[in-house]
């Protein structure tokens, strides 16, 4: 695909044959533009943003787009160490045969640098520093060295990295300067205005039931609108319409966890409810997307409950059915 195609692909829009395309992430033009023109330099991308702005997933459309894959894929973890991110061996024939290019195990990042495609990172802030610096010569050089048969793999056109990071998470090692300088940061934020987020939840949340072939219910637009609602007063630390401080609870409450909420409630109110998605089947969903910390942010949400929920026209279902819960 042609850059302008990328775009086109991920935002929605008309083909030049006039097919429509749907959306695949809503959002900021500039910010998709500025991603897809740093994919078409040598220059590595990094999505940066706090958990649940939709890293992965325009990670993920991106690669497609740009490769026609999003399988080269190396999720970091607090365990990944050098051998996953650069190359292994195939220990039956290191002994047997000694070290030669048939024993090397090909990583996905040396795939795509073989392949001249686009390799995913996914949380590359959660492997430690040493490991996260095997990818300085391969984004600097392009060309990732075997010392063991003093030789190497140089990219093929085509090759980059896109990963993905946030700052929220436990455990998060910051990248060093010389990392850090290899990569362009797109920083991909919650939506900005009440409506837009419910629009994407709205969205999603009819896309996944159609996928996961969820009981047909009726339309929950306004329990979404309740659903992101309380996200964003607890998320902002104060009421809609500013005359109320809160205390935050330490989740995110992003986008993706009210979709996951929603799509909670569905299932619970398609399967063993009546068939509507309402505050009993919202309930459950929400004080465990809201409770990560059983004791701070229970007090969080009941403090809430009493203050906002409790004296809030047409909530008392709502305030009820989480008290119960809770």
């Amino acid at each position: 695909m042609s850059p302008q195609a990328v775009v086109t692909y991920l935002l929605g829009g008309k083909a030049k044959d006039g097919t429509t395309i749907s959306a695949k992430y809503v959002g900021n033009r500039r910010l998709i533009e500025t991603a897809v023109a740093t994919l078409a330099t040598d220059r590595a991308l990094l999505l940066l943003g706090v958990p649940g702005t939709a890293k992965s997933w325009v990670s993920e459309h991106l690669a497609a787009a740009v490769s026609g894959s999003s399988q080269r894929l190396i999720q970091c973890t607090a365990g990944t160490d050098e051998t996953q991110i650069r190359y292994g061996w195939n220990y039956a024939m290191l002994l047997a045969q000694g070290p030669s290019r048939a024993a090397i195990t090909p990583t996905p990042l040396m795939r795509g640098m073989e392949d001249g495609a686009i390799v995913r990172l996914e949380e590359l802030t959660r492997m430690g520093a040493d490991v996260q610096d095997t990818l300085i010569t391969v984004l600097s050089e392009k060309m990732l060295p075997i010392p063991e048969l003093n030789e190497a793999v140089h990219a093929r056109r085509g090759f980059n990295v896109i990963a993905t990071a946030n700052n929220r998470d436990k455990g998060v090692n910051d990248l060093s300067a010389a990392l850090k300088r290899r990569f362009n940061v797109v920083v991909l934020p919650l939506p900005s205005s009440f409506e837009k987020e419910v629009g994407i939840v709205s969205k999603r949340v009819a896309e996944l039931g159609a996928s996961l072939a969820l009981p047909p219910v009726k339309s929950a637009t306004a329990e979404i609108e309740r659903v992101v609602t309380l996200f964003r007063e607890l998320r902002s630390g104060e009421t809609a319409d500013g005359r109320m401080k809160l205390k935050s609870p330490s989740g995110t409450l992003s986008t993706a966890e009210a979709i996951a909420v929603t799509i909670g409630a569905w299932a619970e109110a398609g399967h063993f409810g009546s068939g509507v998605i309402n505050a009993e089947s919202l309930a459950a969903n929400i004080v465990g997307a809201v409770v990560k910390d059983p004791v701070q942010d229970a007090v969080v949400l009941a403090e809430y409950l009493e203050t906002v929920v409790k004296t809030r026209k047409g909530w008392s279902d709502l305030y009820g059915a989480i008290r119960e819960v809770l």
